[in-house]
């Protein structure tokens, strides 16, 4: 029998996409299973403004092998248990979208369907009083799980908010140590097989050619290899999420770092927020159509905590995705593969979960297109539910006071997100199909949020009488209440576990 298995990755791009991919393929393709080569340039440079994740980014980092300490210390990372949204609903409004649950499910229904019940009565107003997250945040408090039975401390979900340039160094730094080869080099020629027009080698400025099997581009907006060389095309989702720039600028901290993401719609967009421990990252996310890049800029500017610490930045983009992800036997990864505004944070958790998706089919040299077709087919699912949940954000909101928001609040949207919204609105029922990453909490969180009232609630929520609901729920609070009180604070928790070199503000 023929070994067929693949012998050489090559992983065109660096950033945080290409060193995840590279970190992954050092941990899992052990004795010298294939050779693994990452060309980067530096004369490209690469976007690096990510900064928040999501909780699936402790899989990834426990799948490495790394202590998070030790990521946070070198990335200079802080905790986020959610992110605030400020004026999205309505001028002078904010809610949060925690991550980890409400309260406690009963009666073998959803604990949001016995707080719908008495927000219908005109009672408890605010649901982030039955979340272990929210309650925290407010409080500007942490700790990591506790062993202790029976406890909401037994389980806090939380994820990192870090300096992307910092952990894509600390991954090239893995990587290296694993054997991964790393070429420095811009890519002047991609050459093609002949006979199925399979990705066969690259050639670099100074005349090297670096051949493979397997090619995973995380070249960026570009696509050196899914577009450029295989023209796979584009899906363009500008007419849904309107935004086609960003402006991105550094300042420094005012005060301590808060355990949560911030985003505050603007005039023509939202304005990040991440706090880190030695600064705070910041960015304008703005539709170019509705202002312009100096009114952005002067936006932008006029709303830091702090100092600058460098000249802002300014991205251009369009929303969207790769018609295929993987094609032939190239497998995009990062921007190379789509991009959606970091309104929820999932650009780091895509390129954790295409390079998780490849693993679960890797191929062998047949390539066999019954395993392509599925991974382009799950894949293209995750990113639409996304899509349809950022959409979400601007779709429900009572602003008419700019032309941009008018235009988000009237536009048409998907036909999986527009059921999604009618189910809500009759009972508050929301439900998680096919894996899809936002559970229904999250749903709940931002239609709550966001000014979606249902008409009813769940019928069967009557099994239990009004009062024993309120006690139920008066008992929830105060036991989550509890628990935060057992926190420390989160600059305590950062300094006494993974302070950087470059400290937190006073």
């Amino acid at each position: 029998m023929s070994d067929e298995r693949i012998r050489s990755i090559v992983i065109v791009g660096g950033g945080t996409a290409g060193w995840m991919a590279a970190a992954t393929c050092a941990r899992l393709l052990k004795n010298d299973y294939c050779k693994i080569t990452l060309v980067e340039s530096e004369e490209i440079g690469t976007v690096g403004v990510g900064e928040a994740t999501i909780p699936q980014i402790q899989v990834f980092n426990r799948m490495l092998g790394v202590d998070e300490n030790e990521v946070m210390r070198k990335t200079h990372a802080t905790v986020k248990l959610g992110i605030e949204f400020v004026d999205w609903a309505r001028p002078g409004h904010r809610y949060l979208h925690p991550f980890g649950p409400y309260g406690l499910d009963m009666e073998g229904l959803s604990f949001h369907a016995f707080w719908l019940k008495l927000h219908q009565m005109g009672e408890d107003p605010d649901v982030g009083e039955y979340s272990l997250q929210a309650i925290a945040s407010r409080r500007g408090k942490f700790m990591r799980p506790q062993n202790i039975p029976n406890s909401p401390l037994r389980n806090i979900a939380y994820a990192l908010q870090f300096d992307a340039i910092s952990y894509a160094r600390f991954l090239r730094e893995y990587s290296e140590q694993r054997g991964v080869d790393r070429r420095e080099g811009r890519i002047v020629d991609v050459a093609l097989r002949g006979e199925d027009g399979f990705i066969d080698s690259l050639t670099l400025a100074d005349g090297r050619r670096i051949a493979g099997d397997l090619f995973i581009d995380c070249s960026g907006f570009r696509g050196l290899l899914i577009e450029h060389a295989l023209k796979t095309g584009y899906i363009d989702w500008s007419h849904w999420l309107p935004c086609d720039r960003a402006i991105a600028v550094p300042c420094d901290s005012a005060g301590p770092p808060e355990p949560f993401t911030r985003s505050t719609a603007r005039p023509a967009g939202w304005q990040w927020h991440i706090p880190l421990q030695h600064r705070v990252g910041n960015g304008y996310v703005f539709s170019s159509k509705f202002t312009s890049d100096d009114d952005a800029h002067h936006t932008l500017m006029a709303n830091l905590e702090g100092h600058p610490r460098a000249e802002p930045r300014l991205l251009k983009f369009t929303t969207g995705m790769r018609r295929k992800f993987w094609n032939k036997n190239v497998v995009a990864l990062g921007l190379a593969a789509g991009f959606m505004e970091p309104l929820e944070s999932t650009s780091i958790y895509l390129v954790q979960s295409g390079i998780a998706k490849l693993f679960a089919m890797f191929p062998n040299r047949r390539f066999e297109q019954a395993e392509i077709d599925r991974y382009n087919r799950v894949t293209t699912w995750e990113y639409e539910r996304i899509r349809d949940f950022l959409i979400l954000h601007y779709k429900a909101t009572e602003r008419a006071d700019t032309p941009f928001w008018n235009y988000c609040r009237t536009m048409g949207i998907p036909d999986y997100l527009a059921d999604k919204i009618r189910i809500f609105e009759s009972h508050g029922r929301i439900f998680r199909e096919n894996e899809e990453l936002f559970t229904d909490t999250s749903w709940f969180a931002v239609m709550i949020g966001q000014g979606i009232r249902p008409r009813g609630y769940d019928p069967l929520v009557d099994v239990l009488p009004a009062d024993e609901t309120r006690r139920r729920l008066a008992q929830i609070r105060e036991v989550l209440y509890g628990a935060v009180d057992k926190m420390t604070s989160h600059s305590e928790f950062l300094a006494q576990n993974c302070a950087s070199d470059e400290p937190t503000a006073a």
